[in-house]
């Protein structure tokens, strides 16, 4: 089975062919983000996390304004929340980080270790993949929203609980809707059956585009399994080239 360098040099050359069919398309430009590009004009929203102000302002409040409808809002009602039993494990409840205006938000299973530790999705062994999966698209974690279907981290990283599944999801529903995104990307087996209310295996739906309330839904699998079947990242990327054609 091949080793994580080899996942991480296949990323790379999928970056490097990503780069060169840009390229091919827009002739003499530098490649960089392809919401920049395809949404020429649009500025970057206010509220917008980049660089090192990502995880120092995660740890905290997302300051996603606190309007009716919005990112902060939702965070507000969230509170120190107690609605299930995982308050009593969890270190940090992990809200969720990125553009509250994103086109694309990734929707993971439940913060592991180091996210409970630092307050961030996504940002174990696991998250590194998924931030090369999300520059290979020419993207940037800052200009995408990343979150979970359970805020807290469940004990030994087990799955989650129905329970504490329907504790949770209202607010994975308030947060897309306050984000209204063009595409969600279901990574995983839970975030896919929980947001399509179905049972069938990640293996049968992924790959093809599904309907959440009107919004393009991609299910595929989570970077944390292709670390364990690395032959798996060439199925992730053809999912995530449909993403790209969209955005």
């Amino acid at each position: 089975m091949p080793g994580n360098d080899d996942l991480r040099g296949e990323l790379l050359s999928l970056l490097g062919a990503l780069k060169n069919h840009v390229a091919g398309e827009r002739d003499g430009i530098i490649p960089g983000s392809r919401l920049s590009r395809r949404g020429a004009g649009r500025p970057r929203p206010e509220g917008a996390l980049t660089g090192d102000a990502a995880g120092s302002a995660a740890q905290t409040k997302p300051s996603h304004g606190k309007g009716p409808g919005s990112l902060g809002a939702v965070r507000e009602e969230l509170g120190d929340c107690t609605r299930c039993p995982l308050h009593r494990t969890r270190r940090t409840l992990v809200f969720g980080e990125g553009s509250p205006e994103a086109r694309l938000v990734f929707v993971g299973e439940a913060p592991g270790e180091e996210e409970d530790r630092q307050g961030r999705p996504f940002v174990g062994r696991a998250g590194q993949l998924l931030t090369k999966i999300i520059n290979a698209m020419g993207l940037a974690r800052e200009e995408v929203y990343i979150c979970n279907i359970l805020k807290c981290r469940p004990p030994g990283n087990r799955n989650p609980q129905d329970d504490e599944i329907a504790a949770c999801e209202p607010f994975l529903v308030k947060q897309l809707e306050a984000i209204d995104p063009e595409v969600i990307c279901a990574l995983g087996t839970f975030a896919a059956k929980t947001l399509l209310r179905t049972e069938a295996p990640i293996s049968s739906i992924r790959g093809r585009f599904h309907d959440y309330h009107g919004r393009k839904l991609m299910p595929t699998y989570h970077p944390a399994y292709l670390l364990r079947n690395p032959d798996a990242k060439r199925l992730v990327w053809e999912d995530v080239q449909k993403i790209m054609k969209i955005l």
